[in-house]
């Protein structure tokens, strides 16, 4: 097994699945399902020294049967509040014990994306992406900014072309370095959750709401770059016109909504 990754058969065909991508894992007996960051589960056959082993560091065992990653944890309370708005249950009388280790494991994470290699200044980013200077659709990459209980509370915009300047109406002198907050006061927090899911789950997501900050109804695609980073494509939706090219297409727009994730939005609080 790759160490990221975990490999097993369910259902008679073999998967290799990135460990960063599993929220959560149940195991009745030699039963295992897992649940990954989208809505998927497999289940496979393991015991659970089996699985631990597999999976290594990052995962807490929150009662006898349930293991979850601690960068799926958004917060802990009479329950398991996961990122994605699931909630689990857990051995109460151990709850101090699993908020340490939560806190441990989470701090760990974050600290370690500075130990990853990436560009280190203006400069590098400006080079690292300049094929997408001249882009005609908004392009940034943003560093995300997590608080004392490593939750994200904003982020800062590392790269942004001349597309992006445009939407935002900043130039990139006033982008570049800037966090999103001290840009815009009337900053919504929705962004932070999906953001958040691509840079700590690797998940590419789409987002199609009301921006305040812009006065605009947009279209944005994240996705994951660097270690504690994601790279955001924008696109104004009055900017966009369906095209219908074959028989098709009404068929992959079923699958397309049909792949929708809905990202609680009562779990983002100051």
């Amino acid at each position: 097994m790759h160490k990221n990754y975990i490999t097993f058969i369910s259902n008679r065909k073999k998967h290799m699945l990135p460990i960063k991508s599993i929220m959560y894992i149940l195991i009745v007996g030699k039963i295992v399902e897992i649940h990954i960051s989208g809505g998927s589960i497999y289940q496979t056959r393991m015991t659970l020294s089996e699985i631990s082993e597999n999976l290594g560091d990052g995962f807490i065992m929150v009662h006898r049967g349930c293991l979850v990653a601690a960068r799926a944890i958004y917060d802990i309370t009479d329950k398991i509040n996961l990122i994605n708005g699931e909630s689990l249950i857990y051995t109460i009388r151990k709850k101090n014990q699993i908020i340490q280790q939560f806190t441990e494991m989470q701090k760990n994470l974050i600290d370690s994306f500075n130990d990853r290699q990436m560009p280190m200044n203006v400069s590098e980013y400006l080079e690292y992406y300049s094929s997408f200077d001249n882009m005609p659709f908004a392009f940034t990459d943003i560093e995300m900014v997590f608080d004392d209980t490593r939750h994200a509370r904003d982020w800062i915009f590392r790269y942004g072309n001349q597309a992006l300047a445009r939407l935002e109406k900043i130039s990139l002198e006033g982008l570049i370095g800037k966090s999103f907050g001290s840009v815009f006061s009337n900053m919504d927090e929705k962004w932070l959750k999906c953001y958040e899911r691509s840079t700590l789950y690797g998940e590419i997501l789409e987002i199609m709401d009301y921006s305040p900050e812009v006065d605009s109804y947009l279209k944005i695609i994240s996705f994951p770059t660097f270690e504690g980073h994601c790279g955001c494509i924008l696109f104004p939706i009055s900017d966009i016109h369906f095209f219908e090219n074959s028989d098709y297409s009404k068929e992959t727009l079923e699958q397309y909504f049909g792949n929708s994730i809905t990202i609680p939005y009562k779990n983002i609080e100051k």
